[in-house]
């Protein structure tokens, strides 16, 4: 366990407290600012720890152009265009506030992955306390490096990028002053096979960064996530959505409400069940010690008399000497007069 953290609206984020789960509202408010009021009402009902958004316009993002640079082949938005896509997926300027404040009415943290300046200014002037540069963003260092300048928390996905480019974009946030860094290890893939996921590499990113780390899970069920727990993982976010089947940009991989309540549930379960090194016996093995095996007399015994090897078994349940001192009772003297089918122990031979 390391000790590297990172605090979020007074929350603390790190390997010495439950997964920090994220709820990524995305594009699945389908266009309806309701939807997306409701998303965060799940999200509260989940447990979910943060909703996420994603702040830019079409054209603070890309270019409006049909060139074969900007259209999308193959994939879930094949045929597509950039700005058609964007223009339909992003976030109205103008839901941010309201967002914002039905997320501190309802008690959860909200904050968003800014695309560029103007995006960040607009969460600075919300009070966003934290930022996530989403992975297709973690080679625009000086977006980085403007928000690292806002002193807020600072959370990077590293989908796509190698680890040059990883550090390359520590380098830049920590350069321009985030002193709070977490990184997320992720599979651009939408969705992406949990075998695409390789995560043993959240053990090297661990060693290799030493910064809090986590998951930006993009499969289809829980299964990754939970298990990037066991590998050290604080962090875990997920898209979010009323109805993989709404049909919007990213609701097909995206989580509904009885699957972010079991991620919710389930990811805090791993993280306790991780626990410390401990040998000793634990509280709910207490009562169970006495089914353990151990040594007792299987006949009358006389006072004097030799105890001979089938006089004693190794039985259940667990009151008399353990086993292993099997052989040094046989061929020992009774102490006293001992009876059939009681436990054998220390004051009964010499």
């Amino acid at each position: 366990m390391t000790d590297s953290k990172i605090v979020i609206n007074g929350r603390e984020i790190s390997q010495a407290q439950p997964p920090y789960v994220i709820a990524e509202l995305s594009a699945n408010h389908n266009g309806r600012l309701e939807t997306a009021m409701q998303i965060i009402d799940e999200a509260v009902r989940a447990g979910a720890d943060a909703v996420k958004l994603q702040t830019y316009r079409p054209d603070t993002i890309t270019l409006n152009s049909d060139a074969p640079d900007f259209r999308i082949e193959g994939g879930l938005w094949d045929g597509r265009t950039l700005y058609e896509l964007y223009e339909e997926a992003h976030m109205p300027w103008e839901w941010h506030k309201p967002l914002f404040e039905h997320a501190k009415e309802r008690g959860i943290t909200i904050f968003s992955s800014p695309f560029d300046r103007t995006a960040v200014d607009l969460l600075e002037d919300l009070g966003a306390p934290a930022y996530k540069i989403a992975s297709f963003e973690a080679v625009d260092l000086p977006l980085i490096e403007y928000v690292a300048k806002t002193g807020k928390p600072m959370i990077i996905s590293t989908g796509m990028a190698d680890a040059e480019e990883i550090q390359e974009a520590i380098d830049a946030a920590k350069g321009a002053g985030c002193t709070q860094l977490a990184i997320l290890h992720c599979v651009s893939g939408y969705p992406a096979p949990a075998e695409d996921y390789n995560l043993r590499t959240l053990v090297d990113m661990q060693r290799r960064f030493g910064l809090v780390m986590g998951l930006s899970d993009h499969t289809l069920d829980n299964t990754t996530a939970i298990a990037s727990v066991v590998l050290g993982a604080s962090i875990i976010e997920k898209h979010f959505t009323l109805d993989r089947s709404g049909g919007g940009p990213d609701d097909s991989f995206s989580l509904e409400p009885t699957d972010m309540l079991a991620l919710c549930r389930d990811s805090k379960t791993a993280w306790k069940a991780l626990g410390q090194v401990d040998y000793g016996r634990k509280s709910s093995e207490q009562g169970n010690a006495q089914f353990r095996r151990s040594l007792y007399f299987v006949n009358d015994i006389a006072e004097g008399s030799v105890i001979k090897p089938g006089d004693v078994r190794s039985v259940r349940p667990g009151f008399g000497l353990p086993p292993k001192f099997l052989n040094k009772v046989i061929g020992k003297v009774a102490t006293r007069d001992l009876k059939q089918n009681t436990p054998v122990n220390e004051d009964d031979f010499c």
